[in-house]
């Protein structure tokens, strides 16, 4: 298993046998997997195990990359998912950077407000940085977001664009 550890967190790789049991909705199968009971809301986001399955259809060499699980380590329990939306470089993201590689997240309501976001994107950003050392990091916000756009200016994101995301609609491109 490949995991990504930060103080509280592990940031848990998911294969594609791990998004296919949650696209048939099969918990036992996603529980012996991780060791740990899978919430009910991680089946709501079945359009990003459909996307994220389809990536690692084409290049399973990017499962390093795309979407992991967040778990509160010593609770053991899954609080929400992280990854990046492609490996560096991915064409969509040249307009900004040529190896930019974009972070996206969600933590479940209930586990808000306790800094697990930040903590998460500071660890995936530094396994980034490890894996690919020029790499830039991207994050496209809402612009009604102020949880996320105030992780954004935390780190020091720079707005570099705008555009209409199919499922968010307009979205913010900031760039590290």
């Amino acid at each position: 298993m490949d995991i990504i550890s930060s103080p509280r967190l592990d940031l848990v790789s998911l294969p594609a046998s791990f998004l296919e049991a949650s696209l048939a909705g099969d918990q036992e199968t996603l529980t012996q997997w991780l060791g740990i009971p899978v919430p009910s809301d991680w089946l709501e986001n079945r359009w990003l195990m459909e996307l994220r399955l389809g990536q690692l259809t084409e290049d399973p060499m990017s499962q390093p990359w795309l979407l992991r699980a967040i778990v509160l380590r010593e609770e053991r329990v899954v609080i929400g998912h992280i990854g990046f939306h492609a490996p560096p470089g991915d064409e969509y993201l040249r307009e900004y950077t040529p190896v930019g590689a974009e972070i996206g997240y969600t933590v479940y309501p209930s586990f808000r407000q306790r800094g697990y976001a930040t903590e998460a994107c500071v660890a995936l950003m530094d396994w980034g940085k490890q894996q690919q050392s020029d790499l830039r990091f991207v994050l496209s916000i809402r612009p009604d977001n102020e949880p996320s756009l105030c992780i954004a200016r935390r780190f020091g994101f720079q707005k570099v664009g705008s555009h209409i995301d199919d499922i968010d609609g307009l979205e913010d491109v900031y760039l590290l």
